[in-house]
């Protein structure tokens, strides 16, 4: 179980840190003018990029919580370079770092990681807390059309991540439109996002690169309401498959929640709390159990998700 990953002292210092960002960010929150770079959404993606030779340094917080039943949170950490190497290209480079806890939280009541944790050998009555460097992830979006030249915006963005027993390819096609004199913002994303994770095979003791592959939609809406500041919503729905032929759907998951944002002259701060809507079906490969009163709770999908991306430019 990584032994050295685990210890009592992760959930106080995962709270102390979620408490520091949280506070940090509200406090920082009041600044100068707005800047048309920064990140809107949590989740959902716009066209808007940083100049040619601009620079910005990104702190992203995700708290994951609650399953079927039992304990379970999970703390996503992501600090992220980006440099504007033409008006057009940007490109960026993240750390990915967790911090977890489970307890009876699976199908049946089973203690079940998260999937950033599924390479960890768990018994199904044992309390599981570890924290892990997940991996580096590289970033290009490359901006094809401008919302405020062209009649919408488009972009093209690719995110490959490798890291400890896990692989990654996430690409998305960015749109974005703008309405009453940039006021309103409207934006989706499709991202396609073929992984491999090494993990223990069904017979508990060899092991082997698996596939999956996730298919998102994102739907974000804002809409600035005092200078500075703007305020919508966000919706997704999250798809899993056991393969890269899109032939066996494990899981389908929808989540829609509030976003606020804070533009100034250098930094940001955006703020987005989701909620899972109870829509969820069965599929061809969905887990025994893990569907319950309409919430997918399969070791990527939780009842509740909080982000808070704190950005500075320079």
């Amino acid at each position: 179980m990584h032994s050295g990953l685990l210890g009592k002292s992760a959930p106080s210092h995962a709270r102390a840190c979620f408490f520091v960002l949280a506070l940090g960010a509200s406090a920082l929150a009041f600044g100068a003018q707005a800047k048309a770079e920064e990140a809107m959404f949590g989740y959902v993606y716009t066209t808007d990029l940083l100049p040619q030779g601009g620079k910005e340094v990104e702190q992203w917080m995700t708290w994951r919580h609650q399953k079927i039943g039992g304990q379970y949170d999970q703390i996503e950490n992501r600090t992220e370079f980006e440099y504007g190497l033409t008006d057009r290209l940007q490109l960026g480079l993240y750390a990915n770092y967790n911090w977890t806890q489970a307890f009876h939280n699976g199908p049946f009541g089973a203690t079940t990681p998260p999937e950033q944790f599924s390479d960890f050998s768990v018994g199904p009555d044992d309390r599981f807390n570890a924290a892990r460097f997940v991996g580096i992830s590289g970033e290009a979006i490359y901006r094809v059309l401008s919302p405020y030249t062209d009649a919408f915006g488009l972009a093209l963005y690719t995110e490959p991540t490798i890291g400890q027993n896990f692989r990654e390819i996430e690409s998305r096609i960015i749109f974005q439109k703008n309405f009453f004199d940039d006021l309103l913002t409207l934006a989706f994303n499709f991202t396609y996002a073929p992984e491999w994770r090494h993990l223990l095979n069904d017979d508990g003791v060899a092991a082997s690169w698996q596939e999956e592959t996730d298919v998102n939609l994102g739907f974000a809406a804002s809409y600035r309401f005092i200078e500075n500041w703007s305020a919508g919503v966000e919706f997704l729905n999250e798809r899993e498959f056991n393969s890269f032929a899109l032939n066996h759907e494990s899981n389908s998951g929808y989540y829609l929640g509030p976003v606020i944002h804070y533009g100034g002259e250098r930094l940001f701060v955006t703020a987005t709390a989701l909620w899972q809507v109870p829509w969820a079906g069965a599929h061809t490969d969905t887990v025994p159990g893990a569907l319950v009163g309409g919430y997918i709770l399969d070791n990527d999908f939780e009842k509740f998700r909080l982000r808070i991306k704190l950005g500075y430019t320079f």
